[in-house]
């Protein structure tokens, strides 16, 4: 997938999810947990970005991406996820820790119709404390309250399992295999098998 995993857990105590922006139709601009808050991105986030994740190659193992090489090419990366925020065509949502507000991770979330496919990534230095799995639950609780979402769908590479786990802890199905199904560039440049997950309305 676009944005892909890190090495996860997940703490199914801290599910409470606050939303701003309440007057906004459709997806939030900024959704709340215990420790969390995902808003929209913005130009200013590169620096912190570049710093936290983006040039670390243990993050990038399962991307799509290779890591970034300068601090131009996540300048360049963040316009365009602005861009994207603001046409609506995704919603990369910045992950800070509530505390501090420091930057750590990125969730992006891609509706289509009735579906929205998620993708995600953490700093390495917020590893094992369950961050990201709290991150993906919150939005996940989110869409689902949505009238016009009813499955939030995210793939793996079958060797990742810290992700898997992530998702799995936070209430998605393992659907099955798909075969040959994305490049990630850092690990091969053949596309890997990877397990599709999904979260659905009842």
């Amino acid at each position: 997938m676009w944005l892909r995993q890190a090495a996860l857990g997940h703490n199914t105590r801290h599910s409470a999810v606050h939303l701003m922006d309440q007057n906004t139709p459709g997806f939030p601009g900024s959704i709340e947990t215990p420790r969390l808050v995902l808003r929209a991105p913005d130009s200013s986030d590169a620096e912190a970005m570049f710093a936290s994740y983006t040039q670390d190659a243990d993050v990038a193992r399962y991307m799509v991406w290779q890591p970034h090489v300068s601090l131009e090419a996540t300048r360049d990366f963040v316009d365009r996820c602005v861009a994207h925020w603001d046409s609506r065509s995704a919603l990369p949502y910045i992950i800070t820790l509530k505390a501090s507000g420091q930057l750590i991770g990125m969730l992006e979330a891609r509706p289509h119709g009735h579906v929205v496919n998620i993708g995600y990534v953490l700093a390495r230095s917020q590893w094992g404390q369950g961050l990201m799995g709290e991150a993906v639950q919150a939005f996940t609780a989110t869409a689902l309250r949505l009238p016009e979402v009813f499955r939030v769908e995210a793939t793996c590479d079958v060797d990742n399992r810290p992700s898997a786990r992530a998702l799995e802890k936070s209430g998605f199905v393992l659907e099955g295999r798909l075969a040959r199904h994305t490049v990630h560039p850092n690990i091969s440049a053949e596309p890997r098998d990877c397990f599709i997950y999904a979260a659905c309305r009842p």
